[in-house]
């Protein structure tokens, strides 16, 4: 038996404006920050679980407060009667009448439930000396299902559709499995291409990107229309039309200017179009997605989907063609799961939003799990990989010509290096008093 015993969080926050990585059309200047949570257990072994939800600066702190008042709903909880029945640990944190009435399952309540879900699946995995990716392939389809929320989604996936989603892939996963750990799971990259970046810059990342054997790509657009096509001139200059581009408005267009916009891009030949009106605008996004269609050009967007219920309209209503699950708005695993499972429902790809500190590590295992266990696929599923603060993660993810290598390491992945909490806590680690 191990029980949760204490609560930690802590506000961290990195200067990436300094070097406008992370910089798009809505969000000039990024610093890339995380509520951090230590869920501290009283098993021999001293396991402690580490979870997160990424934010860009100010207003983490806000998030932490979140994660400290959702504290009491866990701490004192026992690891054997929480994995022992998941969905109700998840309707628990989700549940409380008080907390939910400032954000039923959305905003910032949310984002802390994030954090703490995605600790204790850390622990979980510890627990099992497993990584999360094969923690969740070894469990049965029944057990799968067991974790899953169905309620406000069920008119949409069962939670029979659900398992017999599962149990066709039950026979295959190790032929999967083996496939992966000798090639990797296919990724993309977006660190080439933030608004913020010169020419120069583009050019030189392009060139750099390609030679370590990348072939797909993400741009940053939503500014000046003649400056984005001088930017998309310059990537298929260097990259060619054998590599996919992708390109990203970050919500700031309107419809009707969306697909204006779009379409005086369409000549250098675009997958998709990622987040091209307000993230809520689930008609407004089918919209475009029907004007682009005849274009080849693809709808991306999920990464401020609150929930899985937003994430059922914007399949039913055929107004995304790349679903872009996030590790963080979601959640947790829980969640996670149950969109996986309804975008398999829909034919419609998981290409989950990364790149924010953490969120990297994270989508590797939902995105390797998604391939052994739910949709069995591989085509048009790509992960984004834009990872500047690697090095401040105990196990980072590893890449290997544009593929992400299986983790190996029990747990998650989200745990910093002992040294970030007194250099990148906010107000008071060094990098900010001395700034």
């Amino acid at each position: 038996m191990t029980k949760i015993t204490e609560i930690e969080v802590r506000d961290i926050r990195f200067p990436t404006s300094k070097e406008l990585d992370g910089s798009d059309a809505m969000n000039k200047a990024p610093d890339y920050s995380a509520a951090y949570v230590i869920l501290k257990t009283d098993h021999p072994d001293n396991i402690e679980g580490y979870g997160l939800t990424f934010t860009i600066g100010r207003g983490n702190e806000i998030c932490a407060k979140a994660i400290e008042s959702l504290g009491p709903l866990i701490v004192g909880q026992d690891m054997d009667s929480i994995i022992s029945d998941m969905r109700g640990f998840w309707r628990s944190m989700t549940g409380d009448s008080q907390l939910r009435w400032i954000g039923p399952e959305k905003g910032a309540i949310h984002l802390a439930t994030a954090a703490i879900v995605n600790a204790v699946w850390d622990i979980y995995c510890k627990l099992e000396k497993k990584p999360l990716w094969r923690l969740l392939a070894d469990m049965s389809p029944q057990e799968l299902v067991s974790c899953v929320d169905f309620k406000y989604i069920s008119d949409a996936l069962t939670p029979q559709e659900a398992l017999e989603i599962l149990q066709k892939n039950e026979s295959s996963k190790e032929e999967r499995i083996k496939e992966l750990l000798e090639t990797g799971y296919p990724a993309y990259t977006t660190s080439v291409g933030w608004l913020g970046y010169d020419d120069e810059k583009l050019r030189h990342l392009c060139q750099k990107y390609l030679k370590l054997g990348w072939r797909h790509f993400k741009l940053k657009v939503g500014g000046n229309i003649n400056e984005d096509i001088n930017r998309c001139k310059i990537f298929r200059e260097e990259i060619g039309d054998d590599c996919t581009l992708r390109i990203d408005a970050n919500q700031v267009w309107d419809v009707e200017e969306a697909i204006a916009y779009t379409k005086r891009l369409a000549e250098f030949k675009p997958l998709w179009i990622e987040e091209p009106t307000s993230p809520d605008d689930i008609l407004g996004h089918a919209t475009i997605a029907k004007a682009l269609n005849p274009l080849g050009i693809g709808v991306a967007t999920g990464e401020h989907c609150h929930n899985r219920v937003m994430f059922k309209q914007f399949l039913q209503a055929g107004a995304m063609q790349f679903c872009q699950i996030d590790s963080c708005r979601l959640g947790g695993v829980n969640e996670v799961l149950a969109v996986l499972l309804m975008a398999k429902k829909f034919d419609v790809p998981v290409c989950p939003h990364a790149g924010g500190v953490g969120l990297c590590e994270y989508v590797q295992h939902l995105s390797i799990f998604d391939y052994i266990g739910v949709s069995a696929s591989l085509e048009n599923r790509r992960v984004e990989f834009a990872n500047p603060l690697s090095q401040h993660i105990v196990n980072p993810a590893v890449l290997k010509d544009g593929n992400y290598l299986l983790p190996e390491a029990p747990g998650y992945g989200a745990e910093f290096n002992s040294n970030v909490i007194n250099q990148f806590e906010f107000p008071n680690g060094s990098e900010w008093v001395n700034s």
